[in-house]
Formats: C-alpha cells, structure tokens, sequence
C-alpha cells in the first residue's frame, strides 16, 4: 500500500501533526457554526468526528478542504495554511464529501480518469495509480460497470479510491459508512487502516458511535464547540458503574423501556434483542430501575460502558419514552391477524432477478426488520409490498388486500418512507404537508389539524417556507416520517428511516415507532445500523434476491456462536450468516468468475 501514500518527512511520529486547528470560529448569518475549536490531529491514525446534526462536522470539513473560509481563527494542514495556502491544500488533501460526485453515466473507469484529470496526475501514471487502487478497493472485476449501477457500498469505495487519486497526506471522509451494509463497512475500515499504517492522516466523520469506537481519537462537536477531545475509552471511562441490562421481562419489553426512559433518574435505554439496556444518569441511585426490573419479573444487572452510551450522556440524555405521536392515535384494529404476507415473491429485471422467492408473514403490532447487504433485495422487496413495483410471480397481501388486485386499497392502509428522500423539491415544508395530506384523501378540517399535529410533533415550525433539500438531515427524515404518518396507517414501511442521523435523532423516531407498535401499527424496517435491529421483534436477512435467514435477534446472534466470538453482536451475526451462505453456495456451485 506504500505506493498509494505520498513520502513523509522522518519525523519522530510523536511529534508530527497532521491538521492544527487554532481559534476557528464560522458564522452563517447569526448562526454560528463553529465556536472557536482548538485542536491537534496526529498522522497515522484514524480520528473520528462525531456530533448530532447541525454540529458543525461539515463545515469543519470543508475549511480544512479549503472550500470554505474561516471568519476567525486558523487551520494549518499538512503544514499549509488553509488560507493562505489554497493552492497547496488542494494538493495535500483528499476528500470525499457525504454526496460524493461521481458521475453516474460513466464507467468506474471513466470516473477514476476524470478524477486523474482533475487532480493533474500525470498521464504516464495512469495504469500504475488505477491499478493500485482498483485492487485496494476491490472494485478490478467491475471497471465497465457504470457507477449508477454500483451498490451503495461499491459507491463509497470508488468514492474512496478518487479522493485516494492525488496521493493526499490527508484524508477527508464525510459520512462513507452512511447507507452501507456491514460488510462493505468492515472493507472500508480495513482499507482506511491500511493507509492509518502507512502514516497518513484521516479524519472520519461518522453517525455511526461504533465506528467513533474504532477511532484512535475523537472530536466530539455539539453546537459548533469542541465537547470532548480525546481517545474514546476516556469518554466511556467517565460512565462506569453507570450501564446495566434488564433481562428476563416477562410483559412487553417496549413498555419496560417507555417507563425506564420516563424516570429521572434514567438518562438513556434502547432494547437489546429480549432486553432492555439503561444509563443511569451521574449521581443517581439504582432504585427506581430496579423497582421497574422487579415490577416486570426480571433481573438487572451492570454491563460494561459504550461510546455511544457516553455520548448520549454527554448531551445531556436522550428523549423520553412517551411517544407524542402515538398517545394521539386509536389502537389500529385489522380483520386479517397477518398485516403483511408474501408468498414466493419473485421480481425479474431483464435477465436480473433482484427478489427470488421471498415468503414471510407479519403479524399485527410486530416490527419485522429487514436486513441484508446493498443489492440485496430489500428495497425492490419494500417497494412491491408498497403497490409500487409489480411482482414478477408470487403472492403479496397488506392488511388482508391482494396487491394485484386492490392496489388502491392496499396503498390507503400503509404508510412508506422511501431509502432515497422522496418529497418534492419544488416545495416548500409546508406545502409538502398539505399536498401528502391531500394525497391521503384527507380534507377540511381534519387535514389543518394533522398538518399542524405534524408540525408540533416533529418540530419543523422554524422550516416551514424552506425547500426539503436545504434541510439538516435530521429535520428532512422527521419531514419524511411525518408525510408517511399523515394518514395515520396501520402499516408502515420504512426504507433506512435513520441513516445518516445523529444517535438523538435515531432514538426519538424508535420513540415513535415503539409508541405506534404498542398502538397495533404494523411496521416493516431495512437498516444497516444493527443495533436498530435489535428492536426488531423478528429479522429475515436477505443475500442475493433470497431471504438466507429469519427469527428473533437474539436467536439469529445465538446462531453466529463461535468459540472465538462467544457473545455476537448484531452485525457479527450479519457477517457470519452471509459468509456461511457464500460458503454454502461456493460448495454447492463452485466459486464464482471474476
């Protein structure tokens, strides 16, 4: 991997610093972006960025990037000075922005050319440098494929491997591991660790707190200012004796949880499989949660301190348990017990079979999570059970209507958050409201009060005038829950709600979700965030158009048991579940061609 780094002065690495930050301070209006952040980043490891939305990650980025400007302050990079250096920061930086620019009528090629082109490397260098980074990211067997028909993991490695081009000494990384399965997250670590090793500087920013947790050092950003500098484990460190599970519930573990997050003395909770996890808030006794514990016929007990467990602390704690949203809905009531049936549902693109075969039921009030790697499937399966792609074979039913029979129907009992944003740029926040309502048959009266619930519950009053696009992340989800919501459906399918969101926001929708379930709302979910998979009453994990996998989350990490890895997380049962299918295929069929 030598060849893909620029040469490093010998420097004793102690001494080194790869991105000095001093004072910086960026002001948008009388919004100020950035308050006066003091910092060092060290070559030769990977520091992590990590904040809600609207922190400032992004504006850091792009001033070390030269794109913007500091109004105060001063960022030196690589020894070059971001302002008065520009020229020479274009040089010693690479970066790959959340949206990263491909060009998704060319080739995977043609894109490396174009970037070659751009970054001025030399024509004679062209085989040599394409040659290494094909093979660092893996991507030699697809050089003909165009890059809008890569998957969203083979994106973000091609992505990489153009910011790679120039050969920088610092590496910029906005967000890569959004919208990417485990596997494809677990190659971009491993080469992002490989250029760690060779001495460059990599800065990642991530919504993902497992990935902050991999990172040599953290920066922690919260309204613009430096919240916490440091290695990880110093975070977590501050929070022991603080984490303990609940086990053994005998009732509804969703409930436990909306009553843990309702006491003071509780800072944070999310479900783990069949239990319940909580973060005492400092200082505070065991009592109540162990009243809740024994109330609920289980056993607590202490468990080791995550970052994101110190993270949420950090800010202060997480949302409540109660649900505004759902406290103001009736209990869904269905004549057909199974919300959702498909049987041996088959789509054909072409030659292409993207679903093959999927059969699975969802029961009413369940939250059935489905799980698998980019290309899997999951989206295609979503939107035929959505009434918006037609089935090639198979059977499929949403709450008791056949979809190829009564489409119409069928659509007026759910509600669907597409992966991709799927609200009308050329209008505003609220007009997108009023239009979704409109959608959804509702008028009057009733359609000003579910607008203005919507408004109140998911905060958007400050954007009402504004387009979806110019939204934080954040607040464009929240926008696409509440057009999905506005009818108040008993199903609801939500494509990857959370990606790319800040672990506050990502509790305040499972908030909604839990609340909604407990009301009898049926819901579907994709993720590749696994721990929302833990939520999930059952998973069915697809690979390659056909369902591999489905039971509880806990059965599924029981399965993936190994002597080397005797308590699985999650995304260790992903991983070991879609490598034992491919050795299972490879036995049966052989390998595959390159």
């Amino acid at each position: 991997m030598r060849a893909l780094t620029r040469d490093h002065p010998t420097a004793d690495e102690s001494d080194a610093i790869g991105v000095e930050i001093t004072g910086l301070t960026k002001r948008f209006g009388d919004t100020v972006a950035l308050a006066g952040i003091d910092t060092r980043i060290r070559p030769g490891g990977v520091t992590g960025l990590v904040g809600p939305d609207g922190a400032g990650k992004t504006t850091l980025m792009r001033i070390l990037t030269g794109l913007m400007t500091p109004d105060e302050g001063r960022a030196v990079v690589a020894g070059h000075d971001v302002m008065a250096d520009s020229t020479a920061i274009h040089t010693v930086t690479g970066y790959m922005p959340q949206r990263f620019g491909l060009y998704e009528d060319l080739s995977v090629l043609q894109n490396m050319r174009l970037y070659a082109e751009l970054r001025g490397l030399a024509a004679g260098a062209y085989d040599e440098t394409f040659g290494q980074l094909l093979a660092f990211t893996r991507l030699e067997p697809f050089t003909a494929r165009l890059a809008g028909q890569l998957s969203g993991g083979m994106k973000q490695k091609l992505g990489l491997a153009c910011a790679l081009m120039a050969r920088p000494q610092v590496l910029l990384l906005d967000e890569p591991g959004v919208g990417v399965d485990p596997l494809s997250r677990q190659d971009l670590w491993r080469m992002v660790n490989d250029l760690t090793g060779e001495g460059m500087t990599v800065v990642w920013s991530t919504a993902y707190l497992d990935e902050a947790e991999r990172c040599a050092h953290v920066l922690l950003l919260n309204e613009g200012k430096l919240a916490f500098d440091g290695a990880p484990q110093a975070l977590t460190e501050r929070l022991a004796g603080r984490s303990f599970r609940i086990d053994g519930i005998t009732g509804e573990r969703r409930a436990v949880l909306a009553d843990a997050l309702d006491l003071p003395t509780v800072c944070d909770g999310v479900i783990q499989g069949s239990a319940v996890r909580v973060v005492l808030r400092e200082g505070a006794p065991q009592d109540e949660i162990e009243t809740l514990a024994r109330e609920s016929g289980a056993t607590i007990a202490p468990v080791a301190a995550r970052f994101e467990d110190a993270f949420v602390d950090l800010l202060g704690g997480g949302p409540g348990g109660t649900s505004a949203l759902a406290t103001r809905m009736d209990a869904v009531t269905l004549a057909d017990q199974s919300a959702v049936v498909c049987r041996d549902l088959t789509k054909c693109f072409g030659d292409f079979t993207a679903t093959d075969n999927v059969s699975f039921e969802v029961a009413r009030g369940e939250i059935f999570g489905l799980l698998g790697p980019n290309g899997a499937g999951k989206s295609t399966t979503f939107k035929m059970l959505c009434g918006l792609l037609k089935p090639t074979r198979g059977e499929a039913r949403v709450a008791g209507h056949d979809l190829r029979r009564a489409t119409g129907a069928a659509k007026s009992q759910l509600g669907y958050m597409a992966q991709k944003f799927s609200l009308y740029g050329l209008l505003s926040v609220r007009q997108n409201l009023d239009f979704f309502a409109g959608v959804y048959g509702l008028d009057g009266p009733r359609r000003r009060e579910r607008t203005a619930e919507m408004i109140e519950i998911f905060q958007l009053s400050p954007y009402l005038d504004a387009a979806p696009e110019s939204l934080p992340l954040g607040f464009k989800q929240r926008l696409a829950m509440a057009c999905a919501l506005m009818h108040r459906p008993p199903v609801l399918f939500l494509d990857e709600p959370t990606s790319g969101v800040d672990p506050i926001t990502r509790r305040e929708f499972w908030t909604h979700i839990n609340g909604l379930v407990r009301r009898g709302v049926t819901v579907m979910v994709t993720t590749h965030f696994m721990d929302e998979a833990e939520y999930c009453d059952r998973v069915a994990l697809m690979y390659r158009a056909r369902l591999i996998a489905l039971d509880t989350p806990d059965a599924l990490k029981q399965a993936a048991t190994t002597p080397d890895c005797p308590e699985p997380s999650m995304e260790e049962a992903f991983i070991h579940l879609v490598q034992a299918a491919d050795t299972e295929n490879k036995a049966a069929h052989g390998p595959e061609p390159a």
